[in-house]
């Protein structure tokens, strides 16, 4: 049997990469009797893939049973998955088969796994290396041939840091990984499933079907549906229902999206004399702001520190001063790098020639009188100054290379005693050819 007609024979639609991948193992792994795990987010279509599994192997002929462990009282899962004695806790009236015992020689596909308690995990982890168990209440050691497949949409490997999932289990269940992706993944899928949910309401409901116009396909394709598929059918089926007009807009589309659409998306504010920039251009304008900041803190400092009668204060936390600036200059330089930015010539930065910003700081006439235009406006001339340099650039530097000598010039320990990052480190150093 081929991958088509498996889709069609369980109602799987699409036809990305990664879902015809997770198809494939299904079938390669079906004639086998290996444990299967089965991850992805909810309402991706886990639960198709065990029937899968069991139809196309060689206990298609027996039971398959499917449970929701996390549907099922922590009190009672041992009963419901083992069985139990008569009279082994209150309301045992009979004795009762558990589902292990039931579908010997079947398949039991274990839903939301992880939610099994700590002592179930136990359980299940002996039926699974030794295939035997015990009934609730009893001594007795039964034999099952059952072949377990589990599907969860939680990250177990955190679950195991966190001590609420065995170690031991996992690595039993995992013996074949199965991922199937979100529906974020397979936007080649999304029109596709929306049109046959469409049509399939429309048979059901009696109505004529659905049809979006372009910008509200363009929505959908982009909308990051955390619901998956099951949030998708329910979508059309709301619109199916209460829109009387056939024809969907782009509009009509955003009301039944929670956490409205546009609250996903940056804002940007439009500007006359920027509304021709790209994205990249607005980047380079956010961060070259940054970046006069940056430069008109360190300017400012510099000269508050110059005079006498507050340099003595300042000098007692200049160190701190000089590494909260460089941390701010590594934050924006990392970002920049990341978003594949660079600053090594702003002259040529489109944003340059044209941002007002730009031209107001270069038209300021900084005459380093300190304080001016603020409280404290007076001069000071006959001010004993300070002989050390007070400049950042020069602080830089002297802690660079008391850093570097401190840790024989081993540049990660240096990076971490200044609290920035490596990446910073190696910047200024080059930046101050510092040897």
């Amino acid at each position: 049997m081929d991958k088509q007609s498996i889709k069609q024979r369980f109602g799987i639609i699409g036809s990305s990469t990664a879902l015809n991948r997770a198809i494939e193992i299904a079938m390669q792994v079906a004639p086998t009797d290996l444990t299967v795990l089965i991850s992805g987010e909810s309402g991706v279509g886990k639960e198709s893939f065990p029937k899968i599994i069991h139809q196309l192997g060689s206990r298609k002929h027996g039971n398959y049973v499917a449970i929701n462990c996390g549907a099922i009282p922590e009190g009672t899962i041992d009963s419901e998955l083992f069985g139990h004695e008569k009279g082994s806790f209150t309301g045992a009236t009979e004795n009762r088969k558990g589902y292990f015992e039931v579908t010997n020689g079947g398949t039991i596909f274990l839903d939301e796994v992880a939610e099994l308690p700590t002592a179930t995990q136990a359980r299940l982890l002996r039926v699974l290396e030794n295939k035997e168990f015990m009934k609730v209440g009893s001594s007795k050691v039964l034999k099952t041939d059952v072949r377990v497949i589990a599907a969860t949409n939680v990250n177990l490997t955190k679950a195991i840091e966190e001590g609420k999932f065995r170690e031991d289990l996992y690595y039993r269940l995992n013996t074949v990984p199965i991922t199937i992706p979100p529906l974020r993944e397979r936007k080649e899928d999304i029109l596709l499933l929306f049109r046959k949910f469409a049509a399939d309401f429309s048979d059901k409901y009696r109505m004529p079907i659905l049809r979006l116009m372009p910008d509200a396909q363009e929505i959908i394709l982009n909308y990051r549906w955390k619901g998956n598929i099951r949030q998708l059918k329910n979508v059309t089926e709301q619109i199916s229902i209460i829109e009387e007009d056939r024809l969907i807009s782009k509009e009509t589309v955003i009301k039944y999206l929670p956490d409205s659409y546009t609250s996903r998306l940056p804002v940007i504010f439009k500007d006359p004399a920027h509304e021709n920039l790209n994205e990249r251009d607005i980047l380079y304008k956010v961060l070259f702001d940054m970046k006069h900041d940056i430069t008109d803190l360190k300017k400012l400092v510099n000269d508050i520190m110059k005079v006498d009668d507050v340099a003595m204060v300042l000098r007692k936390s200049d160190t701190k001063i000089v590494k909260d600036i460089i941390e701010q200059e590594n934050s924006i330089d990392n970002y920049a790098d990341d978003s594949n930015l660079s600053f090594s010539d702003f002259s040529e930065n489109p944003i340059s020639k044209t941002h007002p910003a730009q031209t107001e700081y270069s038209n300021q006439n900084f005459d380093n009188k300190p304080f001016q235009n603020n409280v404290y406006d007076g001069t000071i001339q006959d001010s004993e100054i300070v002989d050390e340099s007070l400049s950042l650039q020069d602080m830089e530097v002297r802690m660079i290379k008391q850093a570097l000598k401190k840790h024989n010039g081993k540049r990660k320990l240096a990076a971490e005693d200044l609290e920035i990052s490596e990446r910073t480190l190696y910047r200024k150093i080059k930046e101050y050819n510092i040897s």
